[in-house]
């Protein structure tokens, strides 16, 4: 028994599923919440197809996913090439042996991680996230890939935030977003 196609979903506008939460997490922030985006399948789909597309166009033999998120839609993408999808952790989260990158937040610094074999050399990485905001987070996660012998070869997100200017911390990869802000 196969399964039925896929329901036709290039025509949506996935910005009506955004949803847009006011002073969260704090005073003077506006939260885009995805929320909505994941509970609409069609939009979901048409989410997960347009990232995969850039690995596609990549060839992309790997997914790493940024916690939390993006193992969401790392791993939907992972599944629609193919191909295997890595898991990045904040520090102290995963229970091998790991490598590790520290990166600055707006008040302070944060570390991520990844498991030491998680990458083969020359893997052909895809990074996925739900949201790219000042890019200090990407580009952590690409010195973890370089560090594992692999090559980021593109990043794809749902949401960019433009004013941010995060893509100018990624300038050696293809950086696509489904949504800009």
């Amino acid at each position: 028994m196969t399964a039925p196609p896929p329901p036709e979903t290039s025509g949506l506008d996935l910005r009506v599923f955004i949803r847009d939460i006011p002073d969260f997490p704090r005073a003077g922030v506006v939260f885009k919440d995805i929320t909505p985006l994941l509970g609409h399948g069609p939009a979901f789909v048409q989410s997960v197809e347009r990232l995969a597309e850039v690995g596609r166009r990549h060839q992309a033999n790997k997914v790493v996913a940024i916690e939390s998120r993006g193992f969401i839609f790392g791993s939907a993408v992972a599944q629609a090439l193919g191909v295997g999808v890595v898991p990045v952790r904040k520090k102290g989260k995963l229970p091998f042996k790991t490598l590790a990158a520290a990166y600055v937040l707006e008040y302070g610094t944060d570390t991520l991680e990844m498991h030491v074999d998680a990458l083969a050399p020359g893997d052909r990485v895809l990074i996925v996230d739900d949201v790219l905001a000042t890019g200090g987070t990407a580009q952590a996660v690409i010195r973890l890939i370089k560090e594992a012998r692999g090559l980021a070869v593109a990043s794809a997100f749902v949401i960019e935030l433009t004013f941010l200017n995060g893509r100018h911390k990624l300038p050696n990869i293809d950086v696509a977003s489904l949504i800009r802000y």
